[in-house]
């Protein structure tokens, strides 16, 4: 375990910061590359734009993607006797069964019936409570929907947007939300460094010989849940489903020979790598939980948005590229106004060991 700077074990506080609210995106740039883009690679700041990104490349590096896609997984609806309630499906499961957040002022019981979308008379569809999930003691709620979960989600969904933007679904969001790759449907919530490629650039990436490979991890609603503890051992990771295929197990190999870099885009992408290297199962659920002294086996370099205070995500960048070196830049970033969060800017970072970093 490494320790903090003054010789002790890391806490929840120390990954606490001040960001001024208006530094918070609530809507994404005009242009998908139109961001800014922090170059952390070094031991200066260095403001870039994110069309810069080809030069921070080399030929033979892997850009290894999260090809997960955004469901309209937000439901609203009503229990028999008129109360209102909100829906945020969690995982499809098999049988027309979903996994589902449940916002309500008094929880059914199993066996009830709910009326999503103004149910079957109103165009929408009937929700049968069948208990908690993954047991009885779960936080999470199993529905049976009367229909195909996909498709209903299609139909009467809404974008789930994070609860730090403010404003209600509109089509910019079902289009901007979404990677211009994605492509298994199963998130509740964006892999939102990888928001910022449009086709024009991974074009240009293709033609600098910049490599690319993806993997699938569906992003949870779990990924906004705080960190309650200030003991760092006492948290419980939410589990996310992922996958890693064998064409990138192979694309990774092949890097690794060529002696290029494995560059995640995101911090999902790094989960699901690491998850995969740390127990040799190509999917399956993660709980990893990544914070500084974590033995990193497969990424060396992240492009990542800014994340929130004391939050996992803020703890795993600061295992990759150094708790202090990742304060600096933060403070670097809100000095210069940089945007925050899932439509915000992002930073180029490499791993401790690859720099001379600490």
């Amino acid at each position: 375990m490494t320790l903090h700077p003054d010789g002790r074990p890391f806490t929840l506080s120390d990954f606490d910061f001040t960001l001024p609210p208006e530094l918070v995106a609530q809507h994404p740039a005009a242009e998908r590359t139109g961001s800014r883009l922090l170059d952390g690679s070094g031991p200066t700041p260095v403001d870039r734009t994110f069309k810069d990104l080809p030069g921070l490349l080399r030929a033979g590096d892997l850009l290894v993607f999260n090809d997960t896609q955004v469901i309209k997984a937000r439901l609203f609806g009503e229990k028999a006797s008129g109360g209102k309630l909100e829906l945020l499906v969690e995982r499809v499961l098999p049988g027309n069964e979903v996994v589902a957040h449940m916002k309500v002022s008094k929880k059914p019981l199993v066996g009830a019936k709910l009326y999503m979308a103004g149910g079957t008379r109103g165009g929408g569809f009937v929700a049968t409570l069948l208990g908690r999930w993954p047991d009885e003691q779960g936080a999470l709620f199993r529905l049976g929907f009367s229909d195909e979960p996909h498709a209903l989600m299609a139909r009467h969904g809404h974008v789930p947007l994070p609860p730090y933007i403010e404003h209600t679904d509109t089509a910019e969001d079902e289009r901007r939300y979404q990677t211009v790759f994605a492509k298994h449907p199963g998130a509740v919530a964006a892999p939102t460094a990888a928001l910022h490629f449009d086709e024009a650039l991974l074009a240009e990436l293709d033609a600098r010989g910049v490599q690319r490979a993806a993997v699938t991890l569906h992003v949870g609603a779990g990924t906004f849940s705080p960190v309650k503890t200030e003991n760092l051992a006492e948290h419980a990771m939410h589990r996310e489903w992922y996958n890693v295929p064998g064409a990138t197990q192979q694309a990774i190999a092949d890097c690794r020979a060529r002696g290029g870099r494995v560059v995640a885009v995101g911090t999902t992408t790094v989960r699901t790598l690491e998850s995969w290297a740390q127990t040799g199962q190509a999917t399956g659920d993660t709980q990893i939980f990544i914070t500084p002294g974590f033995e990193f086996r497969v990424v060396d370099a992240l492009i990542t948005n800014f994340h929130l205070p004391k939050s996992t995500l803020m703890m795993l960048v600061s295992a990759l590229a150094g708790y202090g070196h990742i304060r600096r830049l933060y403070d670097h970033a809100i000095a210069q106004k940089y945007r925050f969060f899932s439509y915000g800017d992002a930073m180029w970072l490499q791993r401790m060991g690859t720099t001379s970093l600490q």
